[in-house]
């Protein structure tokens, strides 16, 4: 069993919460972990850069000066691939380009939730006894990050009711707001620290709430 320490608005610690590690992987799969990242990563990617060959790059086809008598090496039109502002020798051109990776569901489920055992782990888990705020106010967000310790990059998981605890966040430096529902192995690994409060991490832990398998 994991305590995790459970703090108020103000930093002071108020009461331990136990979390089994079997509900979340029992333990770090770092492999696991790897192959749920990659395939976050590359389901973002677009696949619509397109560049030109020298066939399609605007300009003069004429030779750039005579090839012997000038003392200089030859060169051929402006568009070649080795000047600056030419063609590119082999082009993308296809009209898009798919990398999109695939897991099985119950393999993205499990790296979701081994992701929060790695931040449980690490102690890089901050636990609130509550985030709700009457009303937005980034001074008091910022000053409850500090009294737990959050001096890197940190991602708020949020119920969807708590609209003012996203507003009070989103304008501080390397903080990122996300619904506890979209809770993902990419993003928990992207961001040094997680802060939740106590009802939203339980449900995410008993499974009444799955984080987002796919993008």
């Amino acid at each position: 069993m994991i305590d995790l320490p459970i703090y108020d608005r103000a930093g002071k610690q108020v009461d331990t919460l136990a979390i089994d590690e079997s509900l979340l992987g029992a333990e770090v799969r770092p492999a696991l972990l790897k192959q749920a990242y990659v395939m976050f990563h590359a389901n973002r990617r677009q696949g619509s850069a397109r560049t030109k060959n020298r066939g399609r790059v605007e300009g003069s086809t004429k030779k750039l000066y005579r090839q012997k008598g000038t003392g200089n090496a030859r060169v051929g039109p402006r568009r070649t691939p080795t000047r600056k502002g030419g063609g590119v020798a082999f082009a993308k051109t296809k009209t898009r380009e798919d990398y999109r990776l695939d897991m099985p569901k119950k393999m993205r489920r499990l790296a979701n939730r081994n992701a929060l055992l790695a931040k449980l782990v690490d102690g890089e888990v901050k636990c609130f006894d509550s985030l709700a705020f009457d009303a937005p106010k980034t001074s008091d967000f910022r000053r409850s990050l500090e009294a737990v310790g959050v001096n890197r990059t940190c991602l708020v998981a949020l119920d969807r009711a708590n609209r003012n605890a996203a507003l009070s966040a989103r304008n501080i430096d390397g903080c990122h707001t996300i619904r506890a529902e979209q809770l993902n192995a990419f993003e928990l690994l992207n961001h040094r620290f997680l802060v939740i409060d106590r009802a939203t991490l339980k449900a995410f832990v008993d499974g009444s709430i799955h984080g987002k398998e796919a993008v």
